[in-house]
């Protein structure tokens, strides 16, 4: 049974968005589709990758993928004001019982990455969504030099702004894509996600 997974994020210099991309090939290799969207910016005059999010992709997706950079180890303003404006969703149930992850992008090593992803899990759970990281049985969370975490996938872009994905990083992020889908399929087919 397949699913429609939503890869949601905000991203202001294309890192969060290249995370998405990657988790986006992940959910399509595990055989569910996947609907890539964005967060607006609060600056119009900043462009989006990808379309808009509307409620309507949000209440009707099966599993979630959300990515945001790093602010002070919290989301960013627009993530959060996007979650803030969820309540309708919130009051009827419809994220209940749905898979779910987070993803970010830093620009240090020690920049809030770990911090974030679980700041960002919060409305989520109070959603009602189930939700999950990676495990230590991908080989690149031992092996990573940059971004990688058993919370989500991550991205240390430096203090150059280099939003080019490490190796380690893509399959992460391909590995989390997979397995949300995964976890999506199996939470419909069980009839969870209603």
């Amino acid at each position: 049974m397949t699913a429609q997974v939503l890869v949601l994020y905000y991203s202001k210099h294309g890192s969060v968005a290249a995370l998405a991309e990657k988790i986006a090939i992940g959910i399509a290799q595990a055989g569910a589709t996947a609907v890539i969207r964005c967060i607006a910016s609060f600056d119009s005059a900043q462009p989006c990758r990808h379309p808009l999010v509307s409620d309507a992709d949000l209440t009707q997706c099966q599993g979630l993928a959300f990515g945001s950079p790093v602010r002070f180890g919290n989301m960013a303003a627009e993530a959060k004001a996007f979650w803030d404006n969820t309540s309708s969703a919130w009051l009827k149930g419809e994220l209940i019982n749905k898979a779910a992850g987070v993803f970010t992008s830093s620009g240090s090593m020690h920049g809030g990455n770990e911090a974030n992803l679980l700041s960002m899990m919060l409305p989520l759970l109070h959603h009602g969504m189930v939700l999950m990281g990676i495990p230590y049985a991908e080989p690149e969370l031992h092996n990573t030099q940059t971004g990688g975490t058993p919370y989500g996938p991550t991205h240390v872009s430096g203090l150059q702004g280099n939003n080019k994905l490490s190796v380690d990083e893509q399959r992460l992020a391909v590995a989390f894509g997979k397995r949300l889908a995964q976890l999506s399929m199996a939470l419909k087919s069980a009839g969870f996600d209603k």
